[in-house]
């Protein structure tokens, strides 16, 4: 086993979530050694032509990471490890921070065509294809963003990704309702459905202030509790009462989550044109955030 692979228990973890081959085909490679493979590029950033044999094929890895990013199999992945982590109540739910943070794209993420991709099979989902590719340009140049919910344990619960420009406010909403954790046993036959876990105590936002419906909004959407962030000074000095600055010191796991994700160089900085590819790249660093719990 190499530096950075998945050990014995998190493959234990990992495996039974993972897809089948089922019909006609030929037999997959070993999804254990694909996917430390993944992992490899995603921690170190190298070109995947640059794979160590070891992993295989880098066409192989690399078109599997492809594939699982465009039907969502990373996300079904994702969504799958938080619910055993919430049935073994690993899941800190008594606060849920939001923050953003800005990944610069490498001159090699632009170029992308404009017409949406297709992924081969009869299993594949329809892609979320975006014309920008979530892509922006400031002065630094190319950027995007990476709007995320992370829990009181500094793991991600949900992302959105938009181009580097794009404002925090407008995306709190969408990113609260990517929050979506299966209750235990949903995929036993003996599962009564119910829907997914989506409320939480409360939320803590970061400046600048959020507009006066937001809050509100949110508290509606799952937040038991209305958003605690730091409010504008008023126009007479000093600052509204109802602001709880020991809630507040809390934010910074939000933000060491944030560094958490960026250790992986892969994205740090963006070298994946699509935008669906450098989502599935997101959350394959966030299941392995959750495997190391």
């Amino acid at each position: 086993m190499g530096r950075g692979d998945l050990s014995d228990e998190e493959w234990a973890r990992l495996e039974p979530h993972l897809p089948r081959r089922v019909g006609r085909g030929g037999r997959w490679q070993c999804h254990r050694r694909v996917i430390n493979g993944i992992l490899f590029r995603q921690r170190t950033g190298l070109p995947w032509r640059d794979l160590p044999s070891r992993f295989g094929k880098w066409k192989t890895v690399h078109d599997r990471h492809r594939r699982w990013s465009a039907d969502g199999t990373w996300e079904k992945t994702l969504r799958a490890v938080q619910a055993d982590a919430d049935a073994e109540g690993q899941i800190d739910w008594s606060m849920v921070s939001v923050d953003s943070t800005s990944c610069r794209a490498h001159q090699h993420a632009a170029g992308a065509r404009s017409r949406p991709p297709r992924v081969s099979g009869r299993r594949s989902a329809p892609i979320r294809h975006r014309t920008d590719e979530a892509l922006g340009r400031s002065r630094g140049g190319l950027t995007c963003k990476i709007h995320l919910a992370g829990e009181g344990g500094r793991r991600p619960l949900a992302f959105v990704i938009t181009p580097g420009q794009w404002g925090d406010a407008p995306q709190l909403i969408p990113g609260m309702e990517q929050i979506r954790v299966p209750p235990a046993g949903w995929r036993t036959p003996t599962y009564s459905a119910r829907p997914p876990r989506r409320r939480q105590s409360l939320f803590v936002a970061a400046k600048p202030p959020l507009p006066a419906a937001t809050p509100d909004q949110a508290h509606h959407r799952g937040a038991q509790r209305p958003a605690c962030q730091p409010p504008a000074a008023s126009s007479q000095g000093g600052r509204p009462t109802g602001f709880d600055r020991e809630i507040y010191r809390r934010r910074n796991e939000v933000e060491r989550t944030i560094n958490r994700l960026k250790s992986f160089r892969a994205l740090a900085t963006r070298y994946d044109k699509r935008a669906y590819v450098f989502h599935g790249t997101v959350t394959g660093a966030s299941i392995r955030l959750w495997l190391r719990a």
